[in-house]
C-alpha cells in the first residue's frame, strides 16, 4: 500500500506563469526547491476542479535532460491527488502530435508534456512543462491563468511513497494506494498516431511514387523525439533507406544541437540537400511538431507558402476528399500566401495570435480545416496540435499526385497566386528590459499623432497593436504584436517570443507581396532590404540591443 502524504512547503515561486506553449524554464531553475513540485500540484488540481469526473491522464515527454526524473515524480503526484489511470509513452517518451492525437481517441482528460519544443537541452539547457486539455489542444488562457494563480500562494503538495514503474517496457502496472487502485499504463507512443495518418493519406501510394521513379528522401530527427516515429513510417511503411534518416536517436541533450528545424540550426540538412543526391528533405523539432521542407539542391520551402501550398492542393490528400472544407487559419505574423488562395477558392481565412491554441475554438466549431504558423507549424483539424510528420506526408502525397518536383510545385504556386517574399529576423536572448524597450519604441507610433516614415518608398498606412477576440468562445488576447502596414499591403510585424526560458527574444518580420512586377525568384533579403531598414529605424534595436544583427535570419 503507497501513503499519500501532503508535503508542507517553505519556498512559493511568483514566476510560474506559463507561456506560448506552457512553462518553459532553464534546467537550473525548475531544479530548485519544490519548483517542479508547486507548479505541477497546481495543474493537478486545476485539472480536478475543472474536469472532476475525468481521472485519465497522459504523461510523455520529448526525451530531453530532466524528463525521467519528473515523469516518476509526477506518477506519484497524480496518484496522490485522485487520478486512477495515468497513461505513459514507452521510454517515457510522446511526440506533441502523438500525444494530441492519443487524448483524442482514448478519452483522457488532457496530458503533461514535459517538452521545450525547439528549445536547446542538456544540464545547461531549458525544460518545459505544457498542459494539453481533453480536444488534445493545448490549454487555452483561462485554463494556464488558473495554474497560474494558485503557483503564487502555494504552500503543499501531495505525494505518494516511491514506485518504480518499468518505463521501457509495454505493459501494466496496477498501484494500491490509500487513495485507491491507481492503472499506470505503459504504451507504444506512435501507435496511435501512425494509425490515424493512415486514414489520412494514401500511403501505399506514396510508396509506390517514391520507389517507381526511383526517388530519394531523407529526413532528420534532430536527435529529437520523432526519430523512432521517422523510422517506422518513412522507413517501414514508406520504404526509406534507413541510413537516409539522420540523427533519429532521442538524446537528453539533442546531441548538443539546438533542435529548430530553420535554415540555420538544421545546417546539416541543408547541406545534404545541396548536394543533389536527394528531391525531398524535412527536418523536425524535438517535440516533433514543427518541420522544415527542402526540395533538391537545398531548395527552401518558407512555413508561409507551404500552408498556402497544402491549402491550394487538397485534392491530393484523401483526408480531404469528399469533405466540405470548413476554413484556414494562419497565425498573424504568417504571410498572406494562403490568403490569396483562400481568397480565390472561396474559403474563410480567419487570422490570430501566435500559438496552436487559438486554433483549437474554431476547429472544434468546424470553422477551419487547415491551419500554420510561420515558425514551422503545420497541421489539420485531424488533432489539436501542429503535426510536423503530417506536413512531410501531406508534401509527399503532393508530389506523388501531381509527379514534379518541390521547387516546381512552388514556382508553379508563384505563378498563380503571387509570390509573398518573407522573412523573419530574430534578436534572441536579449535582457527584459531590451526586448521591452523595443516594444515599446514600435508602440509609440500607434499614437493617432505618431507620424510614420515611408517604407522604402511606400507610405505607411496603419500601425496597430494586434488583439483578438476568439469568434467561439468570446476570450480576449491583447498586445499580440505591432503590425506596420504600407499602402502596397507590405507588413513589418514586432513581437516578443512567448517560448523563451529566459530573457527576450523580439521577432521581426517582414513581407513584400509582388504579383510579377518583381521577378519571383529573386533574393529575398534584397528585396526585403528597404523593410529591414524600416524596422531598424522605427525599433532602434541596434542601439538599444547593442546587436548589429540579427541571431537567426529565416
Amino acid at each position: 500500500m503507497y501513503k499519500s502524504t501532503r508535503v508542507e512547503t517553505q519556498i512559493s515561486y511568483s514566476d510560474q506563469k506559463p507561456g506560448t506553449s506552457g512553462l518553459r524554464k532553464p534546467v537550473k531553475t525548475v531544479q530548485q526547491v519544490n519548483y517542479t513540485e508547486n507548479f505541477i500540484q497546481s495543474l493537478l488540481e486545476t485539472v480536478c476542479e475543472l474536469e472532476p469526473a475525468n481521472r485519465k491522464l497522459l504523461i510523455g515527454g520529448d526525451g530531453r535532460y530532466y524528463n525521467t526524473t519528473v515523469i516518476p515524480l509526477i506518477v506519484r503526484m497524480a496518484a496522490a491527488n485522485g487520478f486512477k489511470e495515468l497513461i505513459i509513452g514507452k521510454d517515457g517518451l510522446f511526440s506533441t502530435p502523438a500525444c494530441s492525437s492519443y487524448i483524442r481517441a482514448n478519452n483522457c482528460v488532457g496530458g503533461i508534456l514535459l517538452t521545450a519544443s525547439h528549445n536547446p537541452g542538456g544540464p545547461d539547457g531549458d525544460f518545459g512543462i505544457k498542459y494539453n486539455v481533453a480536444n488534445g489542444g493545448p490549454a487555452p488562457d483561462s485554463v494556464t491563468n488558473a495554474i497560474f494563480e494558485k503557483t503564487k500562494t502555494r504552500t503543499f503538495y501531495n505525494i505518494i511513497d516511491p514506485v518504480d514503474i518499468p518505463l521501457g517496457v509495454i505493459g501494466k502496472t496496477v498501484l494500491e494506494t490509500d487513495q485507491g487502485q491507481v492503472l499506470v499504463h505503459v504504451v507504444d507512443a506512435i501507435e496511435c498516431h501512425e494509425q490515424l495518418l493512415g486514414t489520412i493519406f494514401d500511403l501505399p501510394k506514396i510508396k509506390s511514387y517514391l520507389a517507381r521513379n526511383n526517388i530519394c528522401i531523407t529526413a532528420d530527427a534532430m536527435a529529437g523525439v520523432m526519430g523512432p516515429t521517422v523510422h517506422r513510417i518513412f522507413g517501414d511503411v514508406l520504404g526509406v533507406d534507413p541510413s537516409h534518416l539522420i540523427r533519429c536517436t532521442p538524446l537528453p541533450d539533442f546531441g548538443g544541437s539546438h533542435p529548430d528545424p530553420n535554415l540555420v540550426y538544421a545546417a546539416e540538412l541543408v547541406d545534404t540537400m545541396k548536394s543533389g543526391r536527394y528531391e525531398f528533405g524535412v527536418a523536425f523539432d524535438g517535440d516533433g511538431d514543427r518541420n522544415m521542407i527542402l526540395g533538391k539542391d537545398g531548395f527552401f520551402v518558407s512555413p508561409s507558402d507551404s500552408l498556402a501550398v497544402i491549402t491550394a492542393n487538397l485534392n491530393c490528400i484523401p483526408y480531404f476528399a469528399g469533405k466540405k472544407f470548413a476554413g484556414v487559419g494562419r497565425s498573424l505574423p504568417t504571410s498572406g500566401a494562403v490568403d490569396q488562395v483562400a481568397k480565390k477558392l472561396g474559403f474563410n481565412l480567419y487570422e490570430t495570435p501566435t500559438g496552436w491554441k487559438y486554433f483549437g475554438s474554431l476547429m472544434d466549431a468546424d470553422m477551419i480545416s487547415l491551419c500554420g504558423e510561420e515558425s514551422f507549424g503545420t497541421g489539420s483539424n485531424h488533432i489539436r496540435e501542429k503535426d510536423g510528420i503530417w506536413a512531410a506526408l501531406a508534401w509527399l502525397s503532393i508530389l506523388s499526385t501531381r509527379e514534379c518536383s518541390v521547387e516546381e510545385v512552388v514556382k508553379s504556386h508563384w505563378k498563380e497566386y503571387g509570390r509573398h517574399f518573407y522573412s523573419r529576423h530574430d534578436y534572441e536572448t536579449l535582457t527584459t528590459e531590451q526586448g521591452a524597450q523595443v516594444m515599446a519604441a514600435v508602440k509609440s507610433f500607434t499614437s493617432p499623432d505618431s507620424s510614420l516614415p515611408l517604407m522604402g518608398e511606400t507610405e505607411v498606412v496603419s500601425c496597430v497593436n494586434f488583439s483578438y477576440t476568439d469568434p467561439v468562445t468570446g476570450d480576449q488576447a491583447v498586445n499580440q504584436g505591432v503590425v506596420f502596414t504600407s499602402k502596397t499591403g507590405s507588413r513589418v510585424i514586432f513581437r516578443l517570443s512567448g517560448t523563451g526560458s529566459s530573457g527576450a527574444t523580439v521577432r521581426i518580420y517582414l513581407e513584400f507581396y509582388s504579383t510579377g512586377e518583381i521577378e519571383p525568384e529573386g533574393d529575398v533579403q534584397e528585396i526585403l532590404s528597404p523593410l529591414v531598414k524600416f524596422a531598424l529605424q522605427v525599433s532602434d534595436i541596434r542601439a538599444i540591443s547593442g546587436r548589429h544583427a540579427p541571431t537567426v535570419i529565416t
